[in-house]
């Protein structure tokens, strides 16, 4: 039955006998001796064995070209024939679920990504933190916990992210000890391994949603007020230029991705990253991503050697996804001549910081600007700034809407329209506060109303 996944030294398909021999008289429910946590750890040990074993037979024997038209069901027999062959040769009695469990790890070990599929696969997990093969952490509701689940050892670990890396042409051995890369279904990943991880292999894992958060969900999850909503998807609809500043894990991607459903379908988009994360709503959207010299040092692609190329395909909105160096030059440009309604996200604080943090980058990349003509770009080419925070009990939330409204000499001058009031804990640990306006009224009124746009005359609270 199995025939077609099998192969001989010369590729030829062979028999399978292995399926007929008997396994050890045990089932479901029978006590296993152990009578201390010695005996259990060693049990463990040579289940390890087992599985290592018979993941090396099923590599040495699987017609792999013929696997990717089996179906998961055919595969799981197939695995469970080479393991009914093994076991009676081991010195250890595997009960019914113990050789179920086998089943299921020897399958993501040939078809997934072993240990991860399980947490890949869990929508509740937002995140996977390992650090090194038997420490894995997960995100689940904004809360770090730890799991069950480890690898066999470093070899294991490291040959699971190889399969990784290697699907997006990436690189990791010991001349490059890390990389950023991406998973098939998209999610972000990152890994460093020795020298510069020193106690096991640290792998960061930022899970790609497979539904995506529109600005309604967002609202109803409490991550920002519906008059925040309202006014951010006005900005979006009139082309104002959008920064969005927060830390690591803050929702800045996902926040950005929410907002361009109210970009135009008729507006050609190009998206310039260094990892791709941004999940876009419209048909066209143009993608970029930057790329990593080779093991030569050489065929490097920067995300400013993208920007470049992306001010030549006539985009009408560019979307970086995140500023970090010396592409700031030609993100302001490009917001400053003609490419009205770009957006990007960039590390920082708050809004002020925001800025800070963008006149620090075009400082860092060698190019003199006086301060006060860098300031008048600055506040030309952004016009609002939305600061996202994860607050101290997980929770991502809108913070602050800014806008830039100008230079006066060598100051940016800014106002908040709306903000996240922090008022305290209550005693399960949830962040307690309340979303609010400043009376403030938005500069971009006139450019709203010119845009056909109506807003709340409530809005900013006056």
């Amino acid at each position: 039955m199995f025939d077609k996944f099998r192969q001989s030294k010369f590729g030829e398909a062979t028999p399978v006998a292995a399926q007929d021999l008997p396994l050890p008289a045990m089932e479901e429910g029978e006590p296993i001796p152990s009578p201390d946590l010695a005996t259990a750890r060693q049990r463990r040990r040579k289940l390890a064995e087992i599985r290592q074993q018979a993941h090396q037979q099923l590599l040495e024997i699987l017609n792999l070209s013929a696997l990717v038209q089996a179906s998961e069901t055919d595969i799981k027999t197939e695995i469970a024939a080479v393991l009914k062959a093994l076991i009676p040769s081991q010195s250890v009695a595997v009960s019914r679920s113990e050789r179920d469990g086998l089943v299921e790890d020897l399958y993501y070990e040939v078809m997934g990504l072993g240990p991860l599929e399980i947490l890949i696969n869990d929508e509740t997990v937002s995140d996977i933190l390992i650090n090194g093969p038997e420490q894995v952490f997960v995100e689940q509701s904004g809360l770090l916990e730890i799991t069950d689940v480890q690898f066999q050892d470093e070899a294991h670990l490291r040959r699971i992210l190889q399969k990784i890396v290697g699907m997006a042409g990436r690189r990791l051995d010991e001349s490059t000890p890390y990389v950023d890369s991406r998973l098939p279904d998209g999610s972000r990943l990152n890994a460093v391994i020795a020298p510069i991880a020193l106690d096991g292999t640290l792998v960061s894992i930022r899970k790609f949603r497979k539904d995506k958060l529109s600005l309604e969900q967002l609202t109803f999850l409490g991550a920002m007020s519906e008059k925040m909503a309202i006014y951010l998807r006005a900005a979006v609809a009139c082309r104002l230029n959008i920064v969005i500043s927060g830390g690591t894990g803050s929702g800045k991607t996902t926040l950005m991705n929410a907002l361009s459903a109210f970009i135009g379908k008729r507006e050609r988009i190009i998206t310039v990253e260094d990892t791709a994360e941004l999940q876009l709503q419209q048909a066209h959207v143009g993608r970029m991503e930057s790329r990593p010299a080779n093991i030569e040092g050489k065929g490097a692609i920067t995300q400013r050697d993208c920007l470049r190329n992306a001010l030549r395909m006539r985009p009408d909105r560019i979307i970086v996804g995140e500023t970090r160096g010396d592409e700031v030059i030609d993100m302001l440009q490009a917001m400053n001549t003609g490419h009205d309604g770009s957006m990007t996200t960039i590390h920082a604080n708050s809004a002020r910081d925001a800025t800070s943090r963008l006149e620090n980058m075009v400082a860092m990349s060698g190019v003199e600007i006086p301060l006060g003509a860098l300031r008048r770009q600055v506040a030309s080419a952004v016009n609002l700034i939305v600061q996202v925070n994860r607050l101290q009990d997980g929770s991502r939330k809108v913070t602050s809407i800014t806008e830039v409204t100008g230079c006066e000499g060598e100051v940016l001058t800014m106002q908040e329209l709306f903000f996240f009031e922090h008022t305290g804990v209550t005693p399960d640990g949830r962040v307690e506060g309340g979303y609010g306006t400043s009376g403030v009224r938005s500069a971009w009124s006139d450019r709203f109303r010119r845009w056909g746009i109506s807003l709340p005359p409530d809005l900013y609270g006056v």
